[in-house]
């Protein structure tokens, strides 16, 4: 099972990274001076490489959901970080981007990273949690929510660092909630109060990440949005939900997050494709 649920998670990697590309493919083909607006949107859904992006979004989202419900948390979140590498490598062949000695040594950190984690994970811990676990999620997200709207109304550069972490922290919120659906048929997600803290964690999440990515570099939200989107589950996953962890092999395991994590954050200017000029 855990086999299955890491090759979900590295294939979404897969196609989060085929996404980024895609879609920075559909900009390019937008004017710059149309803004958003309808018609911007509308010329975005002729573009054959938006829609592959929407489609490769939704089907790694799918897989990411696979991931999250079949192996410790730690591990789906540390393999999806693995997108930042399939973006460097494929926007050094659509775009010609340059890699230099530091990105191929974070392709690799980050290949690396992931044997280590894989081989240090145990069991995975609860699927399902109580009311007062759901009820922790719907508090946090109003937290999330009030600070939020306080960094959108500061400026400079380090309120936009706050956004892309508080943006992270609702990324984070969509995978916890994700592990703790009591099941995927229409009929119990309708009844299930975690599915909500699901949806309402990724509106929150998208909302705040735009308004970061519209103030400044995709570079500086970026950073911050994959160091708490990552460690928030990951942690959460061991303390609370009892993710295992092999014995004697948590330094192992703390080691591969670590170089996993840092890979990612090095690769995180890769998603700056979609802002450069045709």
């Amino acid at each position: 099972m855990q086999l299955l649920g890491l090759g979900a998670a590295l294939t979404a990697a897969v196609l989060f990274g085929v996404g980024s590309i895609a879609l920075a493919v559909a900009v390019r083909r937008v004017p710059d001076s149309a803004g958003l607006s309808a018609q911007v949107v509308m010329r975005l859904l002729r573009e054959p490489p938006f829609l592959v992006a929407m489609a490769s979004n939704l089907a790694g989202f799918g897989l990411h959901l696979i991931a999250l419900r079949t192996i410790p948390l730690f591990l789906a979140q540390a393999g999806i970080s693995a997108s930042l590498a399939v973006t460097a490598l494929l926007a050094v062949r659509v775009f010609g981007d340059h890699l230099g000695a530091l990105d191929w040594a974070a392709v690799a950190g980050t290949g690396a990273g992931l044997v280590l984690l894989a081989s240090a994970t145990g069991e995975v811990g609860d699927e399902s949690a109580g009311t007062a676990f759901t009820a922790g999620l719907f508090v946090a997200l109003g937290a999330l929510a009030v600070t939020g709207l306080v960094a959108t109304r500061s400026p400079g550069s380090l309120a936009t660092g706050l956004l892309g972490l508080l943006a992270g922290f609702g990324f984070a919120g969509v995978s916890i909630a994700a592990r703790v659906l009591p099941g995927l048929s229409p009929s119990v997600l309708v009844a299930a109060p975690s599915a909500y803290a699901l949806a309402l964690s990724g509106c929150l999440a998208f909302a705040l990440y735009s308004v970061a990515l519209h103030r400044e570099s995709v570079t500086r939200a970026t950073a911050p949005m994959i160091v708490s989107q990552t460690v928030t589950p990951a942690v959460v996953g061991v303390l609370l939900l009892n993710d295992g962890i092999r014995s004697g092999w948590l330094p192992v395991a703390a080691l591969g997050f670590a170089i996993t994590g840092i890979g990612a954050l090095t690769l995180a200017r890769f998603e700056q494709t979609t802002e450069q000029p045709a």
